[in-house]
């Protein structure tokens, strides 16, 4: 039954709970935040959901590149290289994402009398960024379910696992990972060198899985 709405970014992690619940997914929503890598990973989400006939959305959130700050909308320079569990990551949060993105697909599913919206954050996003961790999905469950008619859930199916375990998923399903995007500078090819993908890098190879990543000599 096609009760939920997900929300997608082209990325790795979103991508395979795009596959992983496909049968349940009425609509597909991405963001253009003005993030730096948008133009690499949003043509993706817009790839895998026609790949799996399921309409698919990007909705234009321009005033939180005017108005939020974080590396992750200054522009390929200000993102920080290393692991991302190194303080200097915190540059990339931008605050409150997901609690807008969540709020937004919730008003969504709402009106479209959808039950669920799916979120792919998971187990290694936990340290740096508050809205991606298990009490925030906790509570904004909470919130949408009160604040709806239809008591519309979030679901955070990989809240507790690690992207090891998601890419391990993911070549279950098929998914070819030479279309997702990971890289948070936005160049034309993976840089390797920033926390999201060094954290890339380390998942494929603990999951045995051959990476088919371009990335930066």
């Amino acid at each position: 039954m096609k009760d939920s709405v997900i929300i997608v970014s082209g990325g790795l992690d979103s991508i395979t709970l795009l596959y992983d619940k496909a049968s349940t997914i009425a609509l597909a929503i991405s963001f253009d935040y003005g993030q730096n890598h948008g133009a690499k990973e949003l043509p993706f989400a817009e790839y895998h959901c026609h790949k799996l006939g399921i309409p698919h959305i990007t909705i234009p959130l321009s005033f939180m590149h005017q108005y939020f700050k974080s590396s992750l909308l200054d522009g390929a320079a200000a993102i920080p290289e290393g692991h991302y569990e190194e303080e200097n990551m915190k540059s990339t949060v931008v605050p409150f994402r997901n609690g807008i993105m969540l709020a937004i697909a919730t008003g969504i599913a709402e009106s479209h009398d959808l039950k669920r919206v799916y979120i792919a954050n998971h187990g290694g996003d936990h340290v740096i960024y508050p809205d991606c961790r298990p009490e925030f999905i906790s509570a904004m469950n909470g919130a949408t379910e009160a604040g709806t008619f239809v008591n519309v859930r979030v679901e955070a199916p990989y809240t507790n696992i690690t992207k090891t375990d998601i890419v391990r998923r993911g070549a279950a399903l098929g998914i070819d990972y030479s279309k997702t995007w990971s890289c948070y500078k936005g160049s034309d090819v993976h840089c390797g060198k920033c926390g999201t993908c060094v954290e890339r890098k380390e998942a494929f190879a603990d999951a045995g899985v051959n990476d088919p990543t371009v990335y930066e000599e």
